[in-house]
C-alpha cells in the first residue's frame, strides 16, 4: 500500500512539473527551474516506491539501484520516467521462480533410545540400560536375566548398581542373582572342605589339588566382587593361605605366583606383591597377564615413570582391546 501511494504521489508531481511549464506565467528561468525541482522530487518518490519491488539484497546495493533509477528517471523525461516504472513491475509479474534446491531437508522420525534387533542383545551399553527407569520393566529383566550367560565379573558390578533401582521387581531379581551366585561358590567351597577332611593325610597329591581349588573358589569370591567388607577380607585371607600351602611344595607355579601377587596387592603388601610377580615372570608366565599389574603397582607406589615404562612394553602387544583406552593414554601423555 505504501508503495502505490508514493507511486501515485511521483506520478501526480510529474504532471505538476509539466503543468507549471505551461501555467506558469514568467520567464523561461522560472519554469526551468519548476520543472528540474518538482522532477526532482518526483523521481526521488518514484524510486522510493520501487524499493518494495526490488529482490532482496544487500543494503549498500539496494541503495545503489535506487540512487541509479532515481538519477534515469531525472536525466531522462517522460521515457526515463514511464521506463523506470515499466520495468520494476513487469521485474515484479515475471521474475523467474526460484530453482528448488538439489536436496530437501525431511523431519526426522522420533529417535527411540529402547529399540534394538530382536536377535541378540550388545553388552556394550547394558549399564545404561538396566539404569534407565524409562526402559519397560519387562525389557530390563530379560537383560537381567541374560546376564546369568555373562562371567561374574562384568554380571556383578551391572547387578550391584540396580540395587537401589525404584522397581522393586528389578531390585529383588538382582539380589536373588547375586545370591545364588555366592550361595553356588560357598555351596563348592564346603564341598572341598569336606573333601579335604576326608582324604588321608598321606595323599599329599590330591590335598594339593583341593588346596588350589579352595584357593581359586575363595578368589573367585574375591575376583567376582561377590564379597564385601569383611567377608572380602576373610575371603583374601583364606585364598591366600591356600595358595601359600600349595606354593610351599610348588614354588614353580607360575599361575599361582601371580595369584599371590594379586592377593599381596589387595591386602597393601606392595612389596610383597612386586617379588610375586616378578616371580611369575621368572617362571615364564606371558608378560602381557603380568605387566598390567606391575604397572598398577607401580601407580600405587607413585612410580609414575616405572608404570609409563610398562605401558610403553604393553603397547607392542596387539592382543589388549581391553586395555587399549589406558595404555594409549599413557603412551601419548608425555
Amino acid at each position: 500500500m505504501a508503495s502505490l501511494k508514493l507511486g501515485l504521489s511521483a506520478l501526480l508531481l510529474e504532471i505538476g512539473a509539466w503543468s507549471g511549464v505551461l501555467l506558469i506565467d514568467g520567464g523561461a528561468d522560472q519554469r526551468l527551474a519548476w520543472y528540474l525541482l518538482v522532477h526532482l522530487g518526483a523521481s526521488l518518490l518514484l524510486a522510493a516506491a520501487t524499493a518494495a519491488l526490488l529482490p532482496a539484497g544487500p543494503p549498500r546495493q539496494r541503495l545503489r539501484l535506487l540512487l541509479l533509477m532515481a538519477a534515469c528517471c531525472y536525466g531522462v523525461p517522460i521515457a526515463g520516467f514511464v521506463g523506470v516504472a515499466v520495468g520494476t513491475l513487469l521485474l515484479r509479474v515475471y521474475r523467474s521462480p526460484q530453482a528448488r534446491p538439489a536436496f530437501e531437508s525431511l523431519q526426522l522420525p522420533a529417535f527411540d533410545p529402547h529399540q534394538r534387533p530382536q536377535a541378540g542383545f550388545r553388552q556394550s551399553g547394558l549399564r545404561s540400560f538396566l539404569g534407565n527407569s524409562a526402559v519397560p520393566i519387562n525389557a530390563r529383566i530379560g537383560a537381567m536375566t541374560a546376564l546369568q550367560y555373562v562371567s561374574g565379573r562384568v554380571s556383578t558390578p551391572l547387578l550391584r548398581d540396580v540395587l537401589s533401582d525404584p522397581s522393586e521387581d528389578i531390585r529383588l531379581l538382582a539380589y536373588g542373582m547375586l545370591d545364588n551366585q555366592e550361595k553356588r561358590i560357598n555351596r563348592a567351597i564346603d564341598e572341598e572342605l569336606k573333601a579335604l577332611a576326608e582324604l588321608p593325610a598321606g595323599d599329599s597329591r590330591a590335598r594339593l589339588d583341593v588346596t588350589q581349588r579352595l584357593s581359586d573358589l575363595y578368589w573367585e569370591l574375591v575376583y567376582q566382587e561377590l564379597a564385601q567388607g569383611d567377608l572380602r577380607d576373610y575371603a583374601i585371607a583364606e585364598s591366600r593361605r591356600y595358595c601359600q600351602i600349595v606354593l610351599a611344595a610348588a614354588p614353580d607355579n607360575a599361575a599361582l605366583q601371580l595369584r599371590l601377587g594379586r592377593l599381596l596387592h589387595e591386602t597393601g603388601d606392595l612389596d610383597g606383591a612386586d617379588r610375586a610377580y616378578r616371580r611369575a615372570l621368572e617362571l615364564g608366565l606371558p608378560a602381557t597377564r603380568v605387566l598390567p599389574y606391575q604397572a598398577e603397582l607401580g601407580f600405587a607406589r607413585r612410580d609414575f615413570a616405572t608404570t609409563a615404562r610398562l605401558m610403553n612394553e604393553l603397547a607392542n602387544w596387539a592382543s589388549l582391546p581391553r586395555l587399549r583406552p589406558v595404555i594409549d593414554y599413557w603412551t601419548n601423555a608425555r
